[in-house]
């Protein structure tokens, strides 16, 4: 069986819902995105793309099995800003648990309801 992936409200981006996990917020994430010219190219080039053809790439969200409500994203930080830039509503994504010895892929639906995580 593969990886589950679900669809997910892009408002959920945000600093008190899915967090970044490289940047402090996603205000440090933008901010980081617009100085670094590779950063700003990659996120432009993500707007084109989704412009055209949607996002089909998901989003990588990360779980912590030791704090179940801190919810983050893994992998798909430049997309997410592209998304939040574009007033794009919902995202596809999937998930795994973070745990102390491993991260595993789940297979099964998004354990938090899609409303307020």
């Amino acid at each position: 069986m593969g990886r589950w992936v679900g669809t997910m409200k892009t408002a959920y981006l945000n600093d008190r819902q899915i967090r970044p996990t490289e940047y402090r917020s996603w205000s440090d994430a933008v901010r980081r995105f617009e100085r670094r010219e590779e950063d700003r190219k990659t996120v432009d080039g993500w707007k084109e793309h989704i412009e055209r053809h949607g996002l089909r790439k998901p989003i990588k969200l990360g779980i912590s099995a030791r704090y179940p409500e801190d919810v983050y994203v893994g992998n798909g930080h430049h997309r997410a800003v592209a998304l939040m830039e574009l007033g794009v509503r919902e995202f596809p994504f999937y998930w795994y648990w973070i745990s102390y010895s491993s991260v595993r892929m789940e297979t099964g639906p998004f354990p938090h309801k899609q409303t307020g995580l």
